[in-house]
C-alpha cells in the first residue's frame, strides 16, 4: 500500500481516538464509511456478492416454489407477487414482465417437484443457498467455524418454513389495515390521507430494513448485538432505496442499452440489480460488525498476526485471564471477550487458543467459553510457551538447516529461560496478582 495512504489511515483510525471536539467526533464517525469504502475497493466483498447473485438466479425459482407451497396453505400465495414486484421495481417497465416470468416458472415447476427426486432437489437447493449466505456473513463477521450439520439443517428448515408464514401474516395484517373502516376514515381528511399514502409508499422499504436487520441478527454463527444489527439494517435499507431509485433512472434514460443488448437487456439489468442488492446487504453486515467491534476498523479484512514475543505474551495473558475467572468462579470468557480484554481483535488470538487446546491446557464449553484443561497448579508456564511456539500454518512446519554456531546460541537462550521459569505454574502467577 502507498505510504501516504497508510499514514492517512493511521491518522483517521488511530489518531482520531483521543482527538477532542469538534473534529474528534466527526472523524470517529467518518471512520465507518471510510472503512466500508476501503473494504469494497479491496474486492473480496464484491466477489462474494457476485457469487451470491449467480446462486440467486439459479435458485430463485425453487425457493419461490418452496415458499409458494408454504403460503398456499395459508391462503397467502399472492404475497409472492407483491414481494417480487417490489424487488424488481428498480428495473422499471421490465419489473412486471420479470414477475410474471418467475411466477410462470413457479407454476410450471410445482408439478415437477412433487416427486421424491424433485423434493430432494428442492431441499438441496434451499439448504445450499442459505448455506452460502451464512458463509458470506461468517466471512464478514470473522467466524471460522460454521454451524454443525444437524443444527444447520434444523435452523435452515425452520427459517424457510416459518419465514414465509410470518411474512404472510404481516402482509395480511397490513392489507386488512389498509381496507379497514379506520383507514377509509383517514382518507376522508386531506392531511391524514397524505400521511397515510406516504406511509404506504415507504412500507416496502420498512419491510426490506426489517428483513436486513433479522438477517444480520441471526444468520452469522455468532452473537450479534441488536443495536448493531438494527443500525446496519437501517443503513443498508436506506442505501438500497437510494440505489434502487438511481438504478431505475439509469434504466429509463439508457435507451442505448436496450438497443445494443435487445432481448438480453432484461437479463443483464436483472443480474446487475441482484448483484447490487447482495453487495448492499454485505456492506450493511460489515457496518454492523464494525459497530459491534470497532477495534477492527483499522485492519478491515486484512490478516492480522502477532509477532513472536507478542504471541507468547498473548498466550500467557489468555491463560492468566481464564485461570483468574476459573478461580473466582465467574462466567468463563469467550474468544471475543479475551480479545476485548487485550484490546486486540478476537480472530488474532483464535490460533493461539487452538494451540493451547491441542496441548490440553484449555477446554471449550458448549457455549464456546474457555476453562483450564486441568488445575492451574498443574499447568507449567513453560508448557504455555512451548504450546504457542509450535504455532504455524499448514500441516507441517519447515525444518531449517542448522548453521553453526547458531543452534548453540539459541539453546543457551532456551536454557536460561527455562531456568528462570523453573517449575512455576499458572497458580503461582495467579497467586502473585492477589
Amino acid at each position: 500500500m502507498i505510504k501516504w495512504v497508510e499514514t492517512l489511515e493511521d491518522a483517521l483510525f488511530i489518531g482520531s481516538r483521543d482527538l477532542g471536539p469538534p473534529w474528534g467526533a466527526v472523524l470517529r464517525l467518518a471512520r465507518y464509511p471510510a472503512a466500508l469504502i476501503r473494504d469494497w475497493l479491496n474486492g473480496e466483498i464484491s466477489v462474494r456478492a457476485m457469487s451470491l447473485a449467480y446462486t440467486t438466479l439459479l435458485s430463485i425459482v425453487p425457493l419461490m416454489v418452496f415458499s409458494f407451497s408454504i403460503l398456499k396453505g395459508w391462503g397467502a400465495h399472492g404475497d409472492l407477487r407483491f414481494l417480487l414486484d417490489e424487488f424488481f421495481s428498480p428495473l422499471g417497465g421490465a419489473a412486471s414482465q420479470l414477475t410474471e416470468s418467475v411466477m410462470q416458472f413457479v407454476a410450471n415447476m410445482r408439478g415437477v417437484l412433487y416427486g421424491a427426486i424433485g423434493l430432494g432437489f428442492l431441499t438441496y437447493t434451499v439448504i445450499t443457498t442459505v448455506q452460502k449466505v451464512e458463509t458470506s456473513f461468517n466471512f464478514v463477521w470473522r467466524v471460522e467455524h460454521p454451524r454443525g450439520f444437524a443444527r444447520r439443517f434444523i435452523e435452515y428448515a425452520g427459517v424457510m418454513i416459518i419465514g414465509p408464514i410470518l411474512l404472510a401474516v404481516a402482509l395480511g395484517l397490513l392489507a386488512s389495515a389498509q381496507n379497514s373502516p379506520f383507514a377509509m376514515w383517514l382518507d376522508a381528511f386531506a392531511p391524514l390521507a397524505w400521511t397515510f399514502r406516504a406511509a404506504r409508499q415507504i412500507l416496502p422499504y420498512l419491510i426490506v430494513t426489517a428483513v436486513f436487520t433479522i438477517m444480520y441478527r441471526f444468520i452469522p454463527n455468532t452473537k450479534v448485538q441488536f443495536r448493531a444489527a438494527l443500525i446496519g439494517g437501517i443503513a443498508s435499507g436506506i442505501i438500497w432505496a437510494l440505489v434502487g431509485k438511481a438504478f431505475t433512472a439509469f434504466i429509463v434514460f439508457s435507451s442505448s442499452l436496450v438497443a445494443v443488448y435487445t432481448g438480453f437487456a432484461i437479463v443483464l439489468t436483472t443480474l446487475i440489480w441482484v448483484y447490487l442488492s447482495w453487495l448492499i446487504l454485505l456492506i450493511g453486515a460489515q457496518l454492523a460488525f464494525y459497530l459491534q467491534y470497532p477495534q477492527y476498523l483499522r485492519h478491515g479484512l486484512e490478516s492480522i498476526e502477532l509477532a513472536g514475543r507478542d504471541r507468547e505474551l498473548a498466550a500467557l495473558s489468555v491463560m492468566y485471564l481464564i485461570g483468574r475467572d476459573y478461580a473466582a468462579g465467574t462466567s468463563p470468557p469467550t474468544a471475543r471477550a479475551l480479545g476485548a480484554a487485550l484490546d486486540i481483535p478476537g480472530m488474532v488470538i483464535e490460533p493461539i487458543l487452538d494451540c493451547l487446546k491441542q496441548a490440553g491446557l484449555l477446554v471449550t464449553t458448549e457455549r464456546q467459553q474457555f476453562v483450564p484443561g486441568r488445575d492451574p497448579d498443574k499447568i507449567r508456564l513453560a508448557e504455555i510457551l512451548d504450546a504457542v511456539r509450535a504455532l504455524h500454518h499448514g500441516r507441517l512446519a519447515i525444518a531449517l538447516r542448522n548453521i553453526e554456531p547458531l543452534p548453540e546460541l539459541l539453546n543457551g537462550i532456551e536454557s536460561a529461560m527455562r531456568e528462570h521459569l523453573g517449575n512455576r505454574s499458572l497458580q503461582d502467577l495467579l497467586g502473585k496478582s492477589t
